[in-house]
């Protein structure tokens, strides 16, 4: 697949050049310049992404970033099964569980909640960091919800980092959930108190917390109308039909009999009133 001229591959992460250095150079770069495209698509193109990540693959599939890389390429388009034979690659060779939540979130994207409810519960889980537990939290929740256990799902969530007033990267997903989940089981007066929360936690706008709590508060957007579109004009009125030729000398007479010294200027109007714009429905 093609690649900009201007992606050299030494925007990569600096650990995973150091990976890449086992293979030969000319390689290593073109595998680095496929990472990169990967990273920078995986957002808004995922479907590229993940074809970029399949030559990074080709190229050195026993070099554990670009295992990792395909993983998360896989799991972006929704490839679950792809994704967990990737994610569990890397995790062969790096003998590490940073990917233990994801590979749970694999299981539920593959309707297996049961298995992934097993993963939140295994040893491995004391091993990852806070960030990695809340993510393992937030699955657990999931599939709680997969599995119709919403009070449950509620549970789940309650923790020491939804307690905490302290702002992380993952404390806007946290209080989103948690809020998801109350308004799950008719809590709503809760479920809006924590989707503010989210909102004032949410610094990136990872979250849609504000659409929600729109949604909650009836609140109805307005569509402005472009500056760039002109109203259209009002249809012009129909000719007057012509005055036959008795009615012309009847106003020749009267015409006669008014001193135009005494005519008054005609009043002038607005033809256009101001249209309302338009309402459309709250965004889900």
């Amino acid at each position: 697949m093609p690649i900009p001229d201007e992606v050299t591959g030494q925007e990569i992460d600096p650990s995973v050049r150091q990976e890449l250095m086992s293979l030969p150079k000319g390689l290593a770069d073109d595998v680095a310049r496929n990472l990169v495209m990967v990273a920078q698509l995986l957002d808004e193109d995922p479907e590229r992404a993940y074809a970029y990540s399949r030559v990074a693959l080709r190229l050195a599939s026993r070099v554990a970033a670009v295992r990792e890389a395909a993983g998360f390429a896989s799991y972006a388009t929704e490839r679950y099964a792809e994704a967990i034979a990737e994610f569990r690659a890397t995790r062969r060779m790096t003998g590490t569980v940073d990917l233990w939540p994801v590979m749970a979130d694999c299981e539920r994207g593959l309707g297996r909640p049961e298995r992934a409810l097993e993963m939140a519960g295994a040893p491995e889980v004391q091993k990852l960091d806070r960030a990695g537990q809340v993510e393992m939290r937030l699955v657990a929740a999931g599939a709680r919800q997969d599995m119709g256990q919403a009070e449950a799902a509620v549970v789940t969530l309650q923790s020491s980092e939804l307690a905490s007033s302290a702002v992380h990267p993952w404390t806007a997903r946290l209080r989103y959930a948690y809020a998801d989940a109350l308004l799950a089981v008719g809590r709503e007066g809760e479920a809006r108190d924590w989707f503010a929360k989210a909102l004032e936690a949410d610094q990136n706008g990872t979250t849609d917390a504000s659409d929600r709590l729109a949604q909650l508060d009836g609140v109805e957007f307005v569509d402005v109308v472009p500056e760039d579109e002109t109203p259209e004009e009002p249809e012009s009125e129909a000719e007057p039909e012509a005055e036959t030729k008795a009615e012309v000398e009847t106003k020749a007479e009267v015409e006669t009999e008014v001193d135009i010294t005494d005519e008054a200027e005609p009043s002038t109007f607005l033809d256009d009133p101001f249209k309302e714009p338009q309402k459309s429905d709250d965004e889900s």
